[in-house]
């Protein structure tokens, strides 16, 4: 009798072409995060057709829930769903574009949500094979504060369903097709937000002695930030602190009342986030005071870090051996500095979140996330899902 190994793959082979109608389908029919309520009936609808049983949760999003016949763990897979509100570009997918203006999958969630049917799939086809349960979880917003990811595990639905283990995947376009990153410990960072609003007097830009200039105000603030890493943080801890938009005023002649500007701060644990929100705010105060302004700010904690669990880590280290060619596993040696909001899971179920390459100058797929011409090679489906099912099915202890 055949490997599991080899029966996956061959399975996985076998629904390629699934995946990839699949994968297009959803992208030409793009929703924002909590209101991806046509991907999830399509979603729910795959799925019952293999008779799996779902659940929702959620007001959107659905978990499908597969039961071996023999004793098991409870095993949970996820895929996230929602796609972003921007336009795309990009002639190597214009053929299954959006059909819906300023909504389009420049993340890979399209993708994700059609290897994790195709998983699906493999499952369903080698039912007899799983011990224990399968959690195929179908997430809303991972890309919108508050998460998805966390709604989900607060809902305490999977408590109730007993998971003893998560695993999640993003498609990654900096490594080749097919090529898989993994890494035990910190692999992605905590994305906290932070808006400020500067305050001064407006008047006339002949006459700025009138005045109290929130332009010049902010433009210090911005300079002194830069240092907070560099002079406030162990240079050992990653962190990072972006302004990503600034505006002000109305027109040239006219200095405005008030200057703005949002941002967000990238670290490894609450701890250092602190350090920064409060250097953040002494310096507002010092520089704001003494330039005669005032200012708000609002410092938003967004997702925890992403930490993957030794054990997990081990155990998808070893699904991928079974899958993979020689030389296309990596273990990365540095965290990266991107959120992702799968870090709920992981503070609730031990867990492991990996990269998947898409890179080819075939598919013109190696634009970064949220690039408008961001695109995958559909080729990696054939190791993603299979890999998802040898979590499942090759790697009991």
């Amino acid at each position: 009798m055949k490997k599991i190994e080899e029966r996956i793959r061959e399975r996985a082979s076998a629904h390629y072409d699934y995946m990839v109608q699949t994968r297009r389908y959803l992208h030409k029919n793009p929703e924002v995060s909590f209101k991806e309520f046509e991907t999830t009936e399509y979603i729910a609808h795959e799925l019952k057709k293999l008779n799996i049983r779902v659940e929702r949760p959620l007001e959107t999003g659905c978990v499908g829930i597969i039961e071996g016949d023999k004793p098991g763990p409870v095993i949970a897979l996820r895929a996230d769903i929602d796609a972003l509100a921007m336009d795309e570009e990009g002639d190597a997918k214009r053929e299954f574009f959006s059909d819906r203006p300023g909504v389009a999958h420049c993340c890979g969630h399209d993708a994700h949500s059609a290897n994790l049917l195709g998983t699906a799939n493999i499952l369903n086809d080698l039912r007899d094979e799983i011990r224990g349960k399968v959690l195929l979880i179908f997430q809303p917003a991972e890309e919108k504060l508050p998460g998805g990811g966390r709604l989900l595990t607060e809902s305490g639905f999977l408590h109730d369903q007993g998971v003893d283990e998560i695993y999640g995947m993003h498609m990654n376009p900096v490594y080749e097709t097919g090529q898989v990153a993994l890494k035990a410990g910190p692999l992605m960072a905590r994305p906290d937000e932070f808006e400020i609003e500067i305050t001064g007097k407006g008047g006339h830009a002949a006459a700025p002695h009138q005045t109290v200039d929130p332009v010049v105000i902010l433009a210090n603030v911005i300079s002194q930030f830069q240092t907070i890493v560099s002079r406030s943080i162990d240079p050992a801890e990653p962190a990072v602190v972006t302004i990503g938009k600034v505006w002000a005023g109305s027109a040239h002649n006219v200095i405005p009342a008030k200057a703005n500007m949002i941002g967000t701060v990238r670290t490894f644990s609450k701890e250092t986030a602190d350090v920064i929100k409060g250097r953040m705010d002494q310096i507002l105060k010092g520089v704001t005071e003494g330039a005669g302004g005032s200012y708000k700010f609002e410092f938003n904690e967004g997702y925890p870090a992403v930490i993957n669990d030794e054990a997990c880590t081990a155990k998808l280290r070893k699904a991928a051996d079974g899958v993979l060619e020689k030389n296309e596993m990596i273990e990365l040696d540095k965290p990266i500095m991107a959120g992702e909001d799968f870090a709920f899971y992981q503070q609730e179920f031990p867990g492991a979140f990996f990269f998947l390459g898409i890179a080819s100058d075939e598919a013109d797929s190696r634009w970064n996330w949220h690039h408008p011409k961001y695109n995958i090679d559909e080729k990696a489906f054939l190791i993603g899902s299979a890999l998802m099912a040898q979590l499942v099915l090759g790697n009991h202890d």
